[in-house]
């Protein structure tokens, strides 16, 4: 075998014996002491497995760079093996180069370019966890659970996550195309979606829905969310709102401190809110509202569906596990896994997977999710037939009604109309409205009649 270069194999050596010396520091309270020798037995033939695997590392190192065909860039080696280490893991780990941690970076802050998807690898299958609300993907009809199987008419079948990202993600303006499979479809999906800016704001919109009734869209997690929570949900009240629905369809996560924020903003002080728990025992993480409710007097509904992942699953597992709340939807996603984003020397980082969250009773939310309270299956607005809407047009000509009706309104007006017929038909806000109609009722049932005076 040839000689292996002395920098890189004193590098390897000297990274596995750091690792061998840091387990046989490990101590532990004598009452543990035996089941400590016996973890530190683990560690140590770990370790030693650990320093034999490194050696083979870098005997392939060597070689590549002695023995291939054309000179290669020990960076791009040393890449590659990063890529493939995280590739053995599950679907949401990754290494991320220069420019997908400065990417990462910007879509935490609210803003970044693409198609406006959110993917992961679900049993071995690039998978849409969920279209973000008003991108391309959104309104192209990308739905949460697709399957891609082609990016730009190239299988998906070996692509890593993070050159799927890359793919998708591109100049605004120019279009991808995507083929997906969809449960309950027997055939492909092409879709043909023109990259843009995406700019998201964390709360998409709120209103009084009706009578004393508010409504918050909450379509990501990130830094400035509890802040806006909180503003919309003043106003709302301010505007006379005494409930609340919480829409966190399509939400695909994002930041976990801001969950646990807005949790607490609901919650009681002391509740748990989530937990982790990962390889070690020790490191499990507890997180509890810290405060007194913002909101204690508010009704609430939170609508979820099957692209509510990650954090907001870990809100709605908080609201239903504390019975803070009414969920009302399909089960969500089932993302309940922890990345932690790790910056290296170079500007780059590993995304890991390091622990995985548990509701409040104790439920994974690993490939399960949330189950809703109340299960109400999403429809639309009938559709009428084409004979049907040909009548009609018929009509209107005849009797020279045509667009005549929009004439004097404005677009706002004209959207206005649209979102309220949109809303009559969302069957999980129709079901959410009247259960909160509901408890207003019962309310005014459990207060006790005022005695009668003797007559």
């Amino acid at each position: 075998m040839k000689k292996i270069p002395g920098l890189i194999l004193t590098l390897v050596l000297v990274s596995a014996a750091a690792v061998f010396v840091k387990a046989q520091e490990k101590a532990a309270p004598e009452k543990e002491k035996a089941a400590a020798q016996e973890k530190e037995k683990t560690i140590t033939s770990d370790s030693r497995e650990l320093f034999e695997q490194v050696q083979i590392f870098a005997d392939s190192l060597s070689l590549i760079t002695t023995d291939y065909v054309e000179p290669v860039k020990a960076k791009d080696l040393v890449y590659g093996a990063i890529q493939g280490m995280t590739d053995t893991l599950d679907g949401y780990s990754q290494f991320l180069d220069q420019e997908s941690f400065r990417e990462i970076t910007e879509e935490t802050k609210g803003e970044f370019g693409g198609v406006g998807i959110e993917i992961g690898v679900r049993e071995g299958i690039l998978t849409v966890i969920s279209p973000i609300d008003d991108t391309p993907a959104y309104k192209a009809g990308i739905k949460a659970g697709d399957m891609v199987v082609k990016i730009e008419k190239e299988t998906t079948r070996d692509m890593s996550l993070d050159d799927a990202v890359k793919k998708l993600r591109g100049k605004p303006g120019t279009k991808v195309s995507i083929t997906v499979i969809r449960e309950g479809i027997d055939k492909v999906l092409d879709f043909d979606i023109k990259r843009a800016v995406i700019k998201l704001k964390s709360i998409k919109e709120y209103k009084i829905l009706e009578e004393d009734i508010g409504y918050v869209k909450l379509i990501e997690f990130q830094e400035r969310t509890p802040q806006d929570l909180e503003k919309a949900v003043r106003e709302l009240m301010k505007q006379g709102a005494h409930s609340l629905v919480l829409d966190i369809r399509n939400n695909p996560g994002g930041l976990l401190e801001a969950a646990v924020d807005v949790a607490d903003s609901f919650l009681s002080k002391g509740d748990m809110i989530v937990y982790t728990e990962g390889r070690d025992p020790e490191k499990r993480l507890e997180f509890k509202s810290q405060k007194e409710p913002d909101f204690p007097d508010l009704d609430m509904v939170v609508l979820v569906n099957k692209g509510t992942a990650s954090a907001g699953e870990i809100l709605a597992g908080a609201i239903k596990d504390n019975k803070r709340g009414v969920i009302v939807g399909v089960p969500t996603f089932g993302k309940g896994s922890v990345q932690t984003v790790i910056p290296l020397k170079d500007e780059t980082a590993l995304r890991i997977t390091t622990a995985s969250y548990f509701t409040p009773s104790g439920k994974s939310l690993r490939d399960t999710g949330v189950d809703p309270d109340i299960y109400v299956k999403y429809y639309k607005t009938p559709k009428k037939s084409d004979k049907d809407k040909e009548s009609k047009k018929k009509i209107e000509v005849f009797e020279g009604l045509e667009k005549d009706e929009s004439k004097d309104k404005g677009p706002e007006k004209e959207k206005d109309k649209k979102d309220e017929k949109r809303e009559m038909y969302d069957s999980h806000l129709r079901a959410a409205v009247n259960i909160l109609k509901g408890l207003k009722i019962f309310e005014e049932y459990k207060t006790p009649a005022p005695a009668e005076e003797p007559r």
